[in-house]
């Protein structure tokens, strides 16, 4: 009786924790209503059949429960067939399957079908970091081939193609989208199988490497919303992170004019169009963390991340693992980065990959570390 007593007290608790929890669905944010109808015939459904079944085990337990003066030599009946009951659990359980399935598989159905007149996105997922791919004023986006990769070209944009030339491209984990207008997102993987979801638009889609996934939504609330990787994609995974600001479309067309697009992404940095050539070098860097990943792992403002902040790391003594210290310079940063496996920081998981840099990327991205403020002395 015990175990019975248990089973429906963790009945009535499930049912009385689901009617009560604060933990249900955030705010919807787009036009995806059907998808929490669908999440709501699916917790009905498989809620009804959790219940039935435990209250069916708990009735058996109680009905054929030991009692006093039964005979012990009581022994159950062999029945190897009910073909009655087989009928009725088929037909029982195929209705439920089909409750469950048939709305999920017609919201996909639209979920993978955007409208003709629906804006495109390409968002592009990397260990651990996003970039987004505007179509310029042609409307079209231009083509990519794994062999244009570069470290100034991460969506391996082909240069010879004229329509990839306005595309406009966005290196920050920060993207903008009109209230109102439907968004087809591209969504492609540079290394492992990443997820571009957020909660509010309830639109997500696996990221494959090699090849392009699509789905489309409408925003339908301004505001500023947390994207972020719905895949475990590696140590730096829940620093995979970006928002995704709606806004009106006057607003969202100014933030799309200060963009750079693809043409002038790749015009090489130029001494003193910044005001000197330290300042021009500083900005090469600051491309460099955010085109090769470093931002997804070091902060820059002293927050935590999974490696060392880069506020004030310059001048700084670190204490390694095995217990030695080493004064953070030019050449410890030039050293680090080359082979970040040599030594491990204490206080920090040795996970940072080897990185290629030319001569010149590495004194750029050295050059932006030392910007970011020497330690207090």
């Amino acid at each position: 009786m015990a175990i019975a007593v248990a089973l429906l007290l963790i009945v009535v608790g499930s049912v009385v924790f689901h009617l009560l929890t604060p933990w249900w669905l955030t705010p919807l944010a787009s036009n995806w209503q059907q998808m929490d109808d669908t999440l709501r015939i699916t917790m009905a459904v498989t809620g009804a059949f959790f219940v039935v079944i435990l209250l069916f085990v708990v009735y058996t337990l109680w009905r054929f429960r030991h009692r006093e003066g039964m005979q012990t030599t009581q022994r159950a009946a062999y029945q190897p067939d009910n073909r009655r009951l087989e009928r009725w659990l088929i037909g029982i359980t195929s209705v439920g399957i089909v409750a469950l399935l048939a709305p999920g598989l017609a919201v996909y159905a639209r979920y993978v079908q955007p409208p003709a007149e629906a804006m495109l996105l390409e968002v592009l997922g990397q260990q651990w970091q996003w970039r987004y791919r505007f179509p310029g004023a042609g409307g079209q986006l231009g083509g990519s081939d794994a062999r244009f990769y570069s470290a100034s070209n991460p969506f391996a944009l082909d240069p010879a193609d004229p329509a990839a030339q306005d595309d406009v491209i966005v290196t920050g984990n920060e993207v903008h989208l009109p209230l109102g207008r439907p968004v087809k997102v591209l969504a492609r993987s540079h290394d492992v199988l990443h997820d571009f979801f957020v909660p509010q638009f309830r639109a997500r889609m696996n990221i494959v490497p090699g090849q392009v996934s699509w789905f489309w939504f409408t925003p339908t609330v301004p505001g500023r919303y947390e994207a972020m990787c719905a895949q475990l994609c590696g140590v730096g995974h829940p620093n995979m992170q970006g928002y995704v600001i709606v806004e009106d479309e006057v607003a969202f067309q100014t933030w799309l004019a200060r963009q750079t697009n693809f043409a002038a992404s790749q015009r090489p940095v130029t001494p003193g169009e910044a005001g000197s050539p330290a300042d021009a070098l500083v900005a090469l860097g600051a491309s460099l963390a955010q085109t090769k990943g470093c931002v997804a792992c070091h902060t820059v403002d002293g927050g935590v991340g999974v490696g060392p902040t880069w506020q004030g790391l310059f001048g700084k003594t670190e204490t390694m693992v095995d217990g030695s210290t080493a004064l953070v310079d030019d050449a410890y940063l030039r050293a680090f980065i080359r082979d970040p496996k040599a030594r491990a920081v204490k206080g920090f998981p040795d996970v940072m990959p080897t990185t290629p840099l030319a001569d010149d990327e590495m004194d750029a991205l050295v050059a932006y570390i030392k910007s970011r403020g020497a330690a207090p002395q």
